[in-house]
């Protein structure tokens, strides 16, 4: 069997091993395809595996070999279901595996805003405490999370995970969810979107991009936000509308927007939101610690090796 990994790197930039599926097959890895090189390389392929190159109908239509996708990620969009479908591959993702650590991006972002480590360590490194005439000093406001509000939009794995760390650190915690109130925590409480807008200190985003989510926060949606909440996106990048975000930082009717994701990635140099004050960006790598990308390849082997026992699992 012909095992063929089309994007491996970011997974694994060489701390982690593939070793367990070449135990398999056949194993070959790329770092990188790009798109007029994916039929070529995953020809006679039985099995592939894709983070994002993507496999359209196109592309499954050339594959005849093929028999199984693996997606090296939760979000399936790169595959088109369809055609797989048509001509019986199998399609499984890796659910769940990045829930702990991008969660902890979403704090990681909001104590970025609140406590200005970054801030404060650079000053520190220019020498500015060692002049001051005082034991301390600050020129940034400073909050504390205690009995502020986030609103969770979203309430998934990730977005669970999420208001388990705000009750840790004495937040009140409200929802925009599909589930119903019975289905929540005791301690979280259910709201409309416009609710969680109004009332919410911290906005953090955990749906999935469909297209009701789609730009689901814009120039209407925060107009009805608080002038000082912070929004955090680890979610989609297209869920907010980046212009109109940027906007609402220049004219200070936004506190701050933390994301992990944007609508195109990597982002063009004139993306607004990279040079825009109190936009604080990372370069989607919330899914990224060794753990999670840990967590991620044992599942991903483990979806084959069930393939290969005729027993699939995380099947789309």
């Amino acid at each position: 069997m012909k095992i063929v990994i089309l994007d491996g790197y970011t997974a694994n930039p060489g701390d982690l091993s593939w070793m367990k599926l070449q135990e398999l097959g056949e194993l070959m890895v790329y770092d990188r395809t790009r798109p007029e090189e994916t039929v070529g390389r995953a020809k006679n392929a039985e099995v592939v595996l894709t983070n994002k190159v993507c496999l359209h109908r196109q592309e499954i239509e050339q594959l005849h070999s093929l028999k199984y996708i693996g997606v090296l990620a939760t979000g399936y969009n790169v595959v088109d279901i369809d055609a797989a479908n048509e001509h019986g591959i199998v399609v499984t993702n890796v659910p769940a595996y990045s829930t702990m650590s991008v969660a902890q991006m979403v704090f990681a972002h909001l104590l970025a805003v609140t406590n200005r480590t970054e801030h404060y360590t650079m000053h520190n490194r220019n020498g500015k405490w060692s002049a001051c005439p005082d034991f301390c000093f600050w020129d940034t406001d400073l909050t504390e999370l205690a009995s502020k509000t986030i609103g969770i939009v979203g309430f998934g794995n990730i977005g669970s995970h999420v208001a388990k760390i705000a009750q840790a650190f004495g937040m009140n915690v409200v929802t925009s969810t599909s589930k119903e109130k019975s289905e929540l925590p005791l301690y979280v409480e259910k709201r409309s979107l416009a609710e969680l807008l109004k009332e919410s200190d911290i906005v953090s985003l955990h749906c999935p991009l469909t297209e009701g989510t789609y730009h689901l926060i814009n120039r209407q949606t925060l107009c009805e936000m608080n002038p000082s909440a912070i929004l955090i996106n680890t979610s989609r990048g297209p869920l907010v509308n980046e212009s109109d975000v940027a906007d609402a930082l220049k004219e200070n009717r936004l506190k701050a927007y933390c994301a992990d994701v944007l609508s195109e990635e990597p982002p063009t140099a004139d993306n607004p939101l990279l040079r825009c004050k109190n936009a604080f960006i990372t370069p989607h790598i919330a899914w990224a610690t060794k753990e999670a990308r840990m967590r991620l390849i044992e599942t991903a082997i483990s979806n084959v090796k069930a393939y290969v026992n005729k027993h699939p699992q995380n099947v789309i």
